[in-house]
């Protein structure tokens, strides 16, 4: 492995940002290469065949490209369909980010969990796996809220989302049987935690949210342990999509470290 090998983060969109905060706490240091697949934006949409083939093609070429010493795939989607997969293809060490189940199983008073996810996350097997894994005993609540990944990129790019917006976005999950009980939700995406003041409001004090970014980073510092990062090292971010338009997320990149935006 070069010295100077980065990690990379890929995501459909900019959701994986809420990742890379939690890294930089741990690991300031490290380059990064933030990879947004904004041709592909919404992943949650499409089949599972779709995002398998668009993942682990992308994956391949962007590792032969930038060999990076490790990737995360810092989406929700992608990693429940794609994760097996492009660990079969790849020999790059891949870190994967699934729903949180298991921590919001250990919060819930009521027992009644929710969860917040595209369409596609919320009908995968792994997560029926995570339920019964981790949930045994309890009521989990799904819904796919395609539509708040949306709201999350528009808030980024500096948009005025309402709080009305999100809450219809988010509302099935409440609408459900037993959603009156709900008192932890799971942000299953990624793009999610963008939203979470927004969704404190809709949902009400009462209710708790968890995610798994902060677990992610402390995965892929546990993997690089020991492992030294060149000070010259510089970090940057490829978008399949517009540039363009990708250069509308520049302040939000740059809070992270990130100066220069690229074409992939």
């Amino acid at each position: 492995m070069n010295s100077s090998s980065p990690i990379l983060l890929f995501d459909s969109g900019v959701g994986g940002l809420t990742v890379l905060a939690e890294l930089r706490k741990l690991m300031p240091d490290a380059p990064v290469i933030y990879a947004a697949d904004m041709a592909g934006l919404p992943y949650g949409a499409k089949s599972e065949a779709e995002v398998a083939a668009r993942v682990a093609g992308l994956l391949g070429r962007m590792a032969e490209r930038y060999n990076p010493r490790l990737i995360c795939i810092a989406c929700n989607t992608a990693s429940t369909i794609a994760l097996g997969m492009v660990r079969e293809v790849l020999e790059t060490p891949i870190v994967g980010t699934v729903p949180a189940i298991k921590p919001a199983a250990a919060l819930t008073k009521t027992g009644t969990i929710g969860l917040l996810g595209t369409e596609a996350t919320v009908r995968q097997r792994y997560v029926d796996d995570l339920e019964r894994e981790f949930a045994q005993g309890k009521k989990l609540l799904r819904y796919g809220a395609n539509g708040l990944v949306a709201l999350g990129e528009a808030k980024l790019r500096g948009e005025e989302v309402s709080v009305d917006d999100v809450a219809k976005a988010a509302a099935g999950l409440v609408l459900q049987a037993g959603g009156e009980n709900l008192d932890t939700v799971v942000l299953a995406c990624t793009h999610f935690p963008l939203l979470e003041p927004e969704l404190r409001e809709a949902f009400g004090k009462d209710v708790s949210f968890v995610h798994g970014a902060e677990g992610i980073a402390k995965r892929i510092a546990h993997l690089l342990e020991g492992q030294k990062f060149p000070f010259w090292s510089k970090s940057f971010a490829v978008t399949t999509g517009g540039l363009e338009d990708f250069r509308r997320l520049s302040g939000a990149f740059e809070n992270h470290g990130i100066m220069k935006l690229k074409r992939f």
